[in-house]
Parts: structure tokens; sequence; C-alpha cells
């Protein structure tokens, strides 16, 4: 079989194996090898590794080496000859403008290298500008003789610095060469016999297992990997969410507690207790434990005065604040009950210092469940603390924010919330509804929730929150929705949807 015909495995290695019955004991090298059968070294080296997965039929060593070879632009000059020459070749007697030899796709590396071995003269003052001429008769293209040398397998007969300047033409490279050194093996033979992969019923029964070669049981073969599960849409996002907080320099807020106060919940952000938000149709009330036990005490008398007589500045709600209503145990209804312990800690430092603190974590709402309410959700939330900060830089800092989300089309309304004087409600466009569309809320903390803290005067706190869901939607989902599930879907329903409420 001509080695042109024995283009698959088992032919291939049987040629190789022939080979080496051949060579004697000594061995082959795979390049030699190659050469020899008038093959790539690559088509050789696999023919190898097949031999070697079949046993103790050949030892293979591998070695390093390295050779010189041409690079493409060292072939095409042994092909055509060096830039030099076919600059001279191309300059007739009577010469040539060097405008037009610049012209030449050798022109400019050619005339150089021409100058240098004076094979050409340039004449400045020549009528019609600068012309060049001949400076010899003939010459002799060493450039394409020495890499012809190369690439005849002979470059050991250069000398080092031809060798270096060939390199730094860039018409030769030093390759690293990975070959291997072939020996029979204990179990060789010139012919490749197929190993067996399954011990089958069949072969049990006849017997014929004990004449057959299997191919041995490789214990460090990785299995297919089973089917398994994947992480959430809103768990990725969330995780990106929390990325953009961290490069904005904000540190994550403990908000492991479900169950909270209303005390923390509401009266803390300066809520009044008579505030509908506080009825049992809009917050679920723990059975066991129903009340809290552990408050700050003279933190409590000041929430408790600043509700019910006012104080720094401010006339209160002037009513009957209660204890008992402080005290009962909720699920909270959002994270800035976290963000309100987190600033009466903060305020109970010796020093104050500015913090940016951002938390990301479900809250419950008792709804009535129907295609635009659920009871849990995820919100997010971002705090600020610092002296002198305005609505300029909540503005500022909601721009930087959203951005870094990808939406970048923001407006800001005028709006009302019990503890954020001024607040404002945050809106994007949707390209896929052709609308504007909120995405958040936004204010700064009122003094008299701060004050009360102990945090110093001058000190201002802007927030935002949001719900994980429908930024999710406007970011991601909305205009995607389609291939999701395969069929034309109403995308203002499912902007309605449980999945993008907004009420955080």
């Amino acid at each position: 079989m001509s080695p042109a015909m024995a283009t698959d495995g088992p032919a291939l290695a049987e040629l190789l194996l022939q080979r080496l019955e051949r060579a004697g004991g000594g061995g082959l090298g795979s390049l030699e090898a190659a050469a020899a059968l008038g093959l790539e070294h690559q088509q050789l080296v696999g023919a190898v590794k097949s031999l070697q997965a079949l046993g103790e039929v050949i030892e293979a060593e591998q070695r390093s080496s390295k050779r010189w070879e041409l690079t493409p632009e060292g072939k095409e000059i042994v092909q055509e000859g060096s830039h030099e020459a076919r600059v001279f070749d191309s300059i007739p007697a009577e010469g040539l403008p060097q405008s037009e030899l610049m012209k030449l796709p050798s022109g400019k590396v050619g005339f150089s290298k021409a100058m240098s071995n004076k094979w050409v003269r340039l004449d400045k003052n020549a009528d019609g500008g600068p012309r060049v001429f001949r400076a010899v008769e003939s010459v002799q293209d060493l450039v394409r003789e020495k890499l012809q040398l190369v690439q005849r397998g002979d470059a050991e007969s250069l000398e080092e610095k031809d060798k270096n300047e060939l390199k730094k033409r860039k018409l030769l490279m030093e390759v690293n060469i990975k070959t291997y050194w072939i020996r029979k093996g204990s179990a060789f033979s010139t012919t490749v016999t197929k190993q067996e992969t399954d011990l089958t019923p069949e072969m049990l029964a006849s017997g014929s297992w004990r004449d057959l070669k299997f191919k041995a049981y490789n214990f460090e073969a990785l299995g297919i990997m089973p089917e398994s599960g994947h992480l959430h849409p809103l768990l990725k996002v969330r995780t990106q969410f929390r990325q953009i907080f961290l490069e904005m320099g904000f540190t994550e807020m403990p908000t492991n507690n479900f169950i909270e106060s209303s005390f923390w919940n509401f009266d803390a952000l300066f809520q009044p207790q008579q505030h509908p938000a506080r009825d049992q149709h809009d917050t679920f009330f723990l059975q066991d434990p129903a009340e809290a036990t552990d408050f700050p005490t003279d933190y409590l008398k000041r929430v408790k005065k600043i509700h019910s007589q006012g104080g720094y500045g401010s006339q209160g709600y002037k009513y009957d604040w209660k204890l008992e209503e402080a005290r009962k145990n909720i699920l909270r209804t959002h994270t800035t009950a976290v963000s309100a312990r987190m600033l009466y800690r903060l305020a109970q430092q010796e020093k104050f210092t500015p913090a940016k603190y951002f938390s990301i974590d479900r809250v419950f709402r008792n709804e009535t469940l129907d295609a635009t309410h659920l009871a849990e959700f995820h919100q997010i939330e971002g705090v600020v603390a610092d002296y002198g900060l305005t609505l300029g830089d909540l503005m500022g800092t909601l721009r930087e924010f959203f951005t870094k989300l990808g939406i970048s089309q923001l407006r800001f309304k005028p709006a009302y919330n019990p503890y954020t004087e001024p607040s404002m409600e945050v809106f994007s466009y949707h390209r896929g509804l052709q609308k504007w569309v909120e995405v958040g809320n936004s204010g700064i903390f009122r003094p008299e929730m701060l004050l009360p803290m102990g945090l110093p005067e001058g000190v201002s706190v802007i927030a935002w929150g949001l719900s994980l869901e429908r930024p999710t939607m406007i970011k991601y989902g909305i205009n995607n929705i389609r291939e999701l599930v395969g069929h034309k879907v109403n995308l203002q329903m499912v902007y309605d949807s449980p999945l993008c409420r907004l009420d955080a």
C-alpha cells in the first residue's frame, strides 16, 4: 500500500509498524519516519498515539528539538528572489525614477538593502527628479541562496550571524518541534488488531473472550455530565446588581431577618401607627412570637416623642404613640427596616464616618394574589450617608447606577413617601412598550427619622429602592420573551404581571 493511500488510522499505523520492523532494534525518529513515508509529521504523530492506546505494541519517547524554518515571506523569496535582487532586476540601463521604483511591491525594502549592498546608486540631480541607476553589472542573491539551504534542511551550514540576520528580517524563524523516538514494545506486531471494548453475553457463553484482546479500562476518564438544574434568571441578575453596588463602593447590609418588629419596620422610619400600610390587610402579623421585647430604650423614647409631640423643628403627628403597637412582630414589608438598623448603628459611633450600604432580599406583603400581585418579591435598596448630600447627589447616583445596569434613559417625578422628603419616582423609557415605565422610588430621609437616631445635624441620607423583578424584565426579558416561550405574548400583560411588580 502506498503512503498516499494510507490516510485512515489503522492502515497508517501498520505502515509505521512495518517501517519500525525494517529499522531493527535501535528505533526510529518520527520526523525521519514521516519524511520516509511521505507524510505530514502530525499525521504520523496521530498514528503513534493510536498505537500507544493499544498497550505495549510500541514504546514512544517524546523529545523536543529546535529547527529553523522559513517564514511565508522567506518562502516567497526562495521562489522569486530577495527584495533587493528584484529591485536591481527592475532597473533598466537608463535608470528608473525613484518615485516609480518605490511603487513596486519590493520597492521600499529592496531599495534600502540594494543601496547598503552598493548594487544601485541614487542621482538626486537627474532631470525629472531623483533617479536610481545600477551600480554594478550583475549581483549574486546570497539571501535567496541561504534560504534555499534552510529549505533543503541544511540550516546548520549557515553561520550564526547569517541566521540572526535572516531572523531579524523575518525571513527565518526558530521553532520548537516535538518529536517521538519510537521503539518496539513487548507486544510488538506489524499488524493492528482491534481491541474489544465491551464484554458481551455471547463472548461469555462461547468462551471466545479468552482469545480476545480487550482495551484497558480507563478509570480516570470523565463520565457524561448528568442533566442538572440551572440558576434562576433572577439569581443571575441579582449577582449583577450586587456587582454594580460593589463597583460603586457600597457595603452589603445583613438581611437575614425576615421577621421584624413594627418599631424598626415602621416607627423608626417616622411612619405613623395609624398609617394604612400597618393594617392587617397589607401586612403579615406573627402569632408566635407575637411581640418583640428588645429595643434601645433611649432611642425608643426619642422615636415616641417625635411621633407624639414633635421635635427637631417638626410638629410630629400629634397622636398617642403606643408601645404595644411598636412591639408587634411582622414579616418585613421592605428592606428599609434593615437600613434603619444600620443607620442607628452608624449613629452610635464616636465619630461619624460617611457610609454607603445596599441590600437585595425578599420582602412580604399581605396581598390578594391576582395577575398583578404576589405576597413575596425582592427589593433592592441603596443608602448613602454623608454631610451635605442634596437631591442633585441622589439624581447623579441614580444615573450612574442605572447606566451600569444598561438603562440610560431616565426621568424623575416628584412623589410622596412617609419617611423621605423630597421624594422622587424614577422612570425609564421602554422601547418594547413604547412608553415611560416606573423602575424605582427614591428620596432623602427626613430629619424626623435621622436625628432621633443620633446622627449629626449636617448629615443627609439619600436612598432609593426598586424591585428586582421589574428592571430585570426591562433590561433582559420583555423583548426576548417571545423567544423564550416560542409564541406570541402580550408585552403589556407580561409587564403588569407579578414578576414585574414595583411597589417596593
